[in-house]
């Protein structure tokens, strides 16, 4: 019963000074240099014609592969600052990538504020699930999801 009794005393100790040396949650829009979380949307024009880009860049430059992205469809939301509050907003999103190979490919990204070019505009990371072959994303793009 003591040895019990002893557990459950550590637990609530633990747990007191776990809270007593927890970060404060601030929202990002109450910083001194607030975000907006005003992000495009998934199936935003530029942000796709990026993703399109950057893709046909790294299987041309790293990969000498022919490989293009020629369109996408089923384009959907898959989250929306699912990390918290005090996190630099991201919007979560996934596609289908038609290549110009004629396959179908499963496209992860998101699209964060002000993670562009020294801290303006947004930022898109994005994977191209089984063509990630440096594995940048973990297997099957898992880290590009939320």
């Amino acid at each position: 019963m003591k040895i019990l009794a002893f557990g459950a005393l550590a637990l609530i100790g633990m747990a007191a000074l776990e809270s007593a040396t927890a970060r404060p949650l601030v929202p990002a829009e109450q910083r001194i240099r607030p975000f907006t979380a005003d992000l495009p949307k998934c199936d935003d024009k530029d942000v796709l014609d990026r993703i399109a880009d950057r893709f046909q860049q790294k299987e041309s430059g790293y990969w000498h592969s022919a490989l293009e992205i020629t369109g996408f469809d089923r384009v959907r939301e898959s989250g929306f600052r699912t990390n918290g509050l005090d996190y630099i907003p991201r919007r979560y999103c996934t596609a289908r990538a038609t290549l110009n190979d004629k396959k179908l490919h499963q496209v992860t990204y998101w699209i964060g504020e002000r993670l562009g070019i020294i801290g303006y505009g947004y930022g898109v990371e994005w994977c191209v699930t089984t063509l990630d072959r440096n594995n940048a994303f973990a297997p099957a793009c898992r880290t590009a999801q939320h």
